[in-house]
């Protein structure tokens, strides 16, 4: 990754920092982009400590304007662009049946679906010039639902479909598709998620149970190698893994131990 050029959206916090100082640390040109600008100085200064040079560019994702303008800044600093990882997001915490804010499943699909596609749309031609990289930061929850996370898993499931697709689309042209599906990984946008009544802090009672968390670090690391490989998808729990296998032969099993989780989970 030396001398690329790569964006990364949600770049302020979580799993979107720790892989900027990990690509800074491989001498990579970054581009971060998320709303809090004062969040990307702090970790702009991270990756120029590790080694790497960045640009910061406050942007709402979900503003297709601020998408074109993010890719403009990053093709007028940099020359053009190697990857594009599209990793802002929200989630949601909660019963379907609780919800009292039906904005919430907006807000959710303008973030986490609507925004990949606006910054892959501005990107594209720039990645097609330069045989790039398109990367797709998704969830496990987009290959199976979820309990309390209908809004959320929606998200995922449309950004799986998406780049799915795209990837086809893009056979023969250089550029390369990578899904990444996360488990628990320790991330603000777990204390961030929306509840039922569409206010944020709502944190994941079943992550506080002892459910196994990847650290940011470890995250980032595994991706940073899928896309130093050019992998097509990353599923990064091994359980996880097995789990999608036993869904193609007995989907329901899958179901009931979503279920349970759910009950073991309840206070």
């Amino acid at each position: 990754m030396q001398g690329k050029t790569v964006v990364i959206t949600g770049a302020s916090s979580g799993i979107g920092e720790e892989l900027a100082v990990a690509l800074a640390e491989r001498r990579a040109q970054l581009v971060l982009a998320a709303r809090s600008q004062a969040e990307l100085e702090r970790v702009k200064q991270r990756c120029e400590q590790a080694g790497g040079r960045a640009l910061v560019v406050p942007t709402d994702v979900g503003n297709p304007e601020d998408c074109r303008r993010l890719v403009e800044r990053a093709v007028e600093t940099f020359g053009g662009i190697d990857a594009f990882v599209n990793n802002a997001g929200m989630a949601m915490r909660g019963r379907f049946e609780d919800v009292t804010d039906l904005s919430i499943f907006e807000r959710l699909m303008r973030v986490n679906y609507l925004g990949s596609v606006y910054c892959t749309h501005a990107a594209l031609p720039h990645l097609k010039a330069r045989r790039g990289l398109l990367v797709a930061i998704s969830s496990l929850t987009g290959k199976n639902g979820a309990p309390t996370r209908t809004g959320y898993a929606a998200t995922k499931h449309a950004m799986q479909g998406f780049f799915d697709s795209l990837r086809i689309e893009l056979s023969g042209t250089g550029v390369d598709v990578l899904v990444v599906s996360p488990g628990f990984v320790t991330s603000n946008i777990r204390s961030r998620a929306l509840g039922p009544d569409g206010s944020a802090g709502h944190a994941d009672i079943a992550e506080e149970k002892g459910n196994r968390i990847m650290d940011t670090r470890t995250c980032a690391d595994l991706i940073l190698r899928a896309m130093e490989r050019r992998e097509r998808e990353l599923v990064m729990m091994p359980a996880a893994k097995l789990l999608l296998a036993l869904k193609a032969l007995a989907p329901g099993v899958i179901d009931r131990l979503a279920s349970r989780m759910l009950k073991q989970a309840r206070p």
